[in-house]
């Protein structure tokens, strides 16, 4: 992990006072190039989740013993309680996630105060780490279960302000550095399917900045470059099916990537397409700052609120990328064993399908970076009834030729 990061000018170093965060805080303070005057500084509010009836037991035990609260604690976290003894005699009941949750605003609060515009590690454990993730991007405390974290995944959180203001996940999980696997295994036992979501290669429009909306541009050089990249990623992975927008750049990606996959059917999906700019296609954002300054400062900001002119709202897209995702896993999950697939798409619409994994609206919407050509991991365990799990986010470190890890992918208008 500490090779992954090496080169990023890091200001601070908090972790876990719990020995296996604080060892490996110690390691990645002696990796990093810093004149050896970064040292981690230990946080209570970094502690793992407290579950004082189940410490020291196996899973298997715990299952045997405490069946239904298990089921609970899998099912309905935030109602997942503890009743455990106090210093008086008496007892009390304990909701570990809900305060978990808590202890996580507190973390982040402290640390935005602290350290505004500064780059900042944190090295937890898998439930705080789900916490914190969760409290920046506005997840209930219902979707604890649904947040991957493995041991020395990386994930990437941009602030722009204090907490509650827009929080951007750059990435999520990422394991790449681990391993010539770049994804987690999915959970046992699985019955549903795996979904890797990926948005398509660069467009010229992409690189210019221009808003291309449902104007079907093209895929550019760097655009298959990158599709020949993701399919090189996911050419040893098995795939039994495979769904695209029907637009050209999308579509084009799909086909790059299934050249290692010939029996793969590519099917397209007409709620996949991008969201609908209107009067704003074909435009550089120069151009629209000119005619339309306020409903663009509006989109940067409040993009749940601006109806395109003569084009689509945020809203619209939400109900119609929620509709082609429940049709897609209904689909895939009709099978005497998990399949695995890819879904290919756009920026729009995969950050709503992201966004909707946890209940989130269309405020929600700059929470979710998506690049050209980044890959995203969904995994039904439970099937298509149960909740999901976002095993990793945006991953783009085979598009960059030293196997960074932030996103370098075209920034440009969608």
């Amino acid at each position: 992990m500490a090779r992954a990061l090496n080169g990023i000018p890091f200001d601070a170093v908090y972790c876990s006072p719990l020995q296996r965060a604080a060892q490996t805080a110690q390691i990645l303070c002696e990796t990093l190039p810093s004149n050896g005057t970064l040292s981690p500084t230990l946080s209570d509010r970094l502690r793992e989740v407290d579950l004082p009836l189940w410490e020291d037991r196996r899973r298997e035990e715990v299952m045997q013993a405490f069946p239904g609260d298990y089921r609970l604690w899998k099912d309905r976290p935030q109602d997942f309680k503890m009743v455990v003894p106090t210093a008086d005699g008496g007892t009390r009941e304990h909701f570990p996630v809900l305060a978990l949750h808590e202890q996580a605003k507190q973390f982040w609060e402290f640390v935005l105060s602290k350290h505004a515009g500064q780059t900042v590690a944190v090295v937890a454990h898998n439930g705080i780490n789900r916490c914190l993730i969760s409290t920046a991007l506005g997840i209930a405390p219902e979707y604890y279960q649904s947040v991957q974290q493995s041991n020395c995944g990386i994930t990437i959180l941009r602030f722009s302000g204090d907490l509650g203001d827009t929080v951007q996940m750059e990435s999520m999980n990422q394991i790449g550095h681990l391993s010539d696997d770049p994804f987690p295994t999915p959970r046992k036992p699985h019955r549903g399917p795996r979904i890797l979501l990926v948005r398509h290669g660069e467009t010229q429009w992409n690189r210019e900045s221009r808003f291309q909306g449902q104007i079907d541009v093209p895929l550019n050089e760097n655009g298959r470059a990158q599709g020949r990249r993701v399919a090189d990623l996911l050419k040893s992975v098995h795939l039994d099916f495979a769904v695209t927008s029907p637009m050209l750049r999308p579509k084009e990606t799909a086909e790059l990537i299934l050249e290692h996959h010939p029996g793969v059917e590519l099917n397209t999906e007409d709620n996949l397409r991008e969201i609908g700019h209107g009067l704003w296609e074909g435009k550089l954002e120069s151009e629209i700052q000119g005619e339309y300054g306020e409903l663009l400062e509006q989109w940067k900001v409040k993009p749940e609120i601006v109806q395109m002119p003569e084009g689509e709202n945020l809203q619209q897209v939400w109900d119609r990328a929620k509709v082609a995702w429940a049709s897609i896993v209904k689909t895939y999950s009709d099978s005497d064993r998990p399949l695995t697939g890819i879904v290919v798409a756009h920026d729009a619409i995969n950050k709503a399908i992201l966004s909707s994994l946890f209940d989130l609206g269309p405020e929600h919407f700059w929470n979710f970076k998506q690049g050209n050509g980044s890959v995203s991991v969904i995994d039904y365990p439970n099937g298509p009834d149960g909740k999901p799990v976002l095993q990793t986010s945006n991953v783009t470190r085979h598009l960059n030729e030293n196997g960074e890890l932030f996103d370098r992918t075209a920034a440009g208008a969608l």
